[in-house]
């Protein structure tokens, strides 16, 4: 599985790369004609193949070495509607993890390793635990029920967590069975608290917070998914009291959280950022305004997390990301 999606993208790239030094002799070539010129075409196929070399280079680099890499993002919110007792409060927000992009326990129990060393209040995940199937996230149950923290894993479900990709179910309600299952599964036997289209209050002393999740919602940018969230039915009672709120495409935030609601933080997956970053810029943002780190309107944000795995098992100058996002109470001057 591994191999075929890599050397799928890996050829789909390289015949992109390779028409451009094609492309460029051709109409170099046309233009020669009326100048009773010809122009050697060895420069631009020994360029074109040169750009070949490189893209597989770079996807197998990828593959080897980037997708073993990951890195901690430390980030502050700071918020006069945030309670004093939660002041210094740590979140750890993760997302996309994609078991089936896993062929070693070893590297996910090294990730896991490095989010326990955070010292997290709460661990929230942004979804998609697997690409395709439950019974690849079944394989790694120990590695997963390893994830601790003082008030628990929180997860909602992405779009892969629909199983819309898995080609055993033909109608939404055999994939909406399955997703039923995942929630079971995560809930019961890797004790996360799942929330679909609900919250929770979380409580220091007389203090208390929210924690709002909702299935899979699409917003108006990158490409259609499905539409299982309810945003409203999630944030049902918490008016006036401050909010996260976990919804696994960042689009839903300007199409919907910013505009019919009081939500302070979103936290947000999907985009993986691509999984490649040229010179620090993800190509995500060819399909999404908000799809790589932090964004902030009002004194309200959201955090798109680049995710600990892939649909495609490689990450080209993206490295896995563990999000520490620390709360802050801002003083009222």
């Amino acid at each position: 599985m591994f191999w075929h999606s890599i050397f799928v993208v890996a050829v789909f790239f390289s015949i992109l790369f390779a028409l451009v030094p094609n492309l460029l002799w051709l109409v170099a070539w046309c233009i020669g004609l009326l100048f009773d010129y010809h122009l050697p075409y060895a420069p631009f196929g020994w360029s074109a193949a040169a750009l070949v070399i490189i893209v597989w280079v770079f996807f197998l680099c990828g593959h080897y070495i980037g997708r073993f890499r990951s890195k901690v993002t430390q980030v502050e919110y700071v918020s006069t509607e945030l309670p004093l007792a939660f002041d210094g409060y740590r979140i750890v927000h993760i997302s996309d993890l994609h078991v089936d992009s896993f062929d070693k326990p070893g590297h996910l129990e090294k990730l896991f390793k490095q989010i326990d060393g955070q010292n997290p209040d709460i661990i929230l995940f942004t979804g998609d635990i697997t690409t395709s199937t439950l019974e690849r996230v079944c394989e790694y149950e120990s590695e997963l029920c390893s994830l601790h923290a003082r008030d628990g894993v929180v997860s909602v479900l992405g779009n892969h967590d629909f199983f819309i990709y898995d080609h055993r179910f033909h109608t939404d309600e055999e994939r909406s069975a399955e997703a039923d299952r995942l929630t079971q599964y995560e809930d019961q036997t890797l004790g996360w608290r799942v929330l679909r289209n609900e919250s929770f209050l979380i409580y220091r002393c007389s203090d208390s917070i929210a924690v709002a999740g909702v299935d899979n919602i699409n917003g108006n940018q990158g490409f259609h998914t499905i539409q299982k969230g309810d945003l409203k039915r999630a944030l049902k009672g918490l008016d006036g009291i401050f909010t996260i709120l976990l919804t696994h495409d960042p689009s839903h935030w300007k199409a919907e959280v910013l505009p019919d609601s009081h939500v302070q933080v979103t936290l947000s997956g999907h985009t993986h950022a691509a999984q490649v970053r040229l010179l620090g810029w993800s190509l995500a943002h060819l399909m999404f305004n908000e799809c790589d780190g932090r964004y902030d309107h009002e004194g309200r944000m959201l955090y798109v997390n680049a995710g600990l795995g892939g649909v495609v098992p490689l990450r080209i100058g993206c490295p896995s990301e563990i999000t520490v996002i620390t709360l802050h109470k801002a003083r009222n001057q």
